[in-house]
């Protein structure tokens, strides 16, 4: 298709309501089905309605920025997990395309994600429900987003256009700093700067910004974990406000005394922060009440 561009027009610029509609509108409507549909059920649709109308958000302040094709738009709305709307829209620029050891090494983290929800899952005693739980979690993101989004963006990148994978090797991070803001879940990552971090940091500083972009990511945690669950209301917050406490005392002049941005400290300090307090995240009544159910209903268990 040709490209097309758009440029800001003072209607445009009044029709602010277009833009947010969608997220209020779509969990709304969900929302009124909550007790219509299993618990699993809700939680899924929840999740597709914040998600799409976070999309939407996105692509919408995109669309005058870029020459796109409408193609482009069409194919970053319904085929693309990233946020990254600019880049993803913009035709000037072509990615490498990506080598074969790539694909071997997205298909492999996907096939690892299957093993763990429909093989190993299944081998742990039903006594150990919440074990059960948590290994079909953990292989539901291995599976989506470690494994199928790196797909998606290696097909991306092999037809030209520019879509970086969610996932960038978290486990290679060296600090909490950069496990949060290079390495995990870079799509709600550039959301969350674009629409929380960017227009606050001059306001009420950096620091503080960047602490509202956790509780903002806790809070919608929150909303497609504990609602669905009815149950471990805060604990996903609290979750997130722990993270960006963490990442504010490792930034700070204290931290650095510490040892808190470089070297094996530093390490430590983010492995604590991360994983010893994840079951408030992905607390027991979610597990129990949504992830069970799930699996069963996908035939895992």
């Amino acid at each position: 298709m040709n490209s097309v561009s758009t440029q800001p027009s003072a209607a445009g610029k009044g029709s602010v309501w277009i833009e947010t509609l969608p997220l209020l509108a779509l969990p709304a409507l969900v929302i009124l089905f909550q007790t219509r549909v299993p618990a699993w059920m809700f939680m899924w649709g929840l999740s597709f309605a914040i998600f799409a109308g976070l999309k939407w958000m996105t692509w919408w302040k995109a669309r005058t920025r870029v020459a796109h094709s409408a193609g482009r738009s069409i194919a970053y709305l319904v085929a693309w997990p990233g946020m990254d709307a600019e880049a993803f829209l913009y035709i000037g620029k072509r990615p490498a395309r990506p080598k074969a050891r790539e694909w071997l090494w997205a298909t492999l983290k996907a096939s690892l994600g299957v093993a763990l929800v429909w093989m190993v899952a299944r081998r742990i005693p039903e006594q150990q429900s919440l074990l059960r739980g948590w290994i079909g979690l953990f292989g539901l993101i291995f599976m989506l987003h470690f494994g199928s989004f790196h797909l998606i963006a290696l097909f991306w990148q092999t037809v030209g256009v520019e879509a970086q994978p969610i996932m960038s090797k978290p486990i290679l991070s060296k600090t909490l700093s950069e496990f949060w803001g290079k390495r995990w879940n870079l799509g709600f990552r550039q959301l969350a700067h674009d629409l929380i971090f960017r227009p606050l940091h001059k306001r009420v500083g950096v620091a503080t910004a960047g602490l509202l972009v956790f509780v903002a990511s806790g809070l919608i945690h929150d909303l497609v974990i504990s609602l669905p669950a009815r149950g471990g209301y805060g604990f996903p917050t609290g979750y997130f406000v722990l993270q960006g406490l963490g990442v504010t005392l490792e930034r700070s002049t204290l931290g650095r005394r510490l040892g808190l941005q470089k070297g094996p400290v530093a390490w430590i300090f983010l492995l604590i922060v991360t994983a010893a307090p994840a079951f408030w995240l992905f607390h027991p009544p979610f597990v129990l009440r949504v992830i069970l159910p799930f699996m069963r209903a996908v035939h895992a268990l």
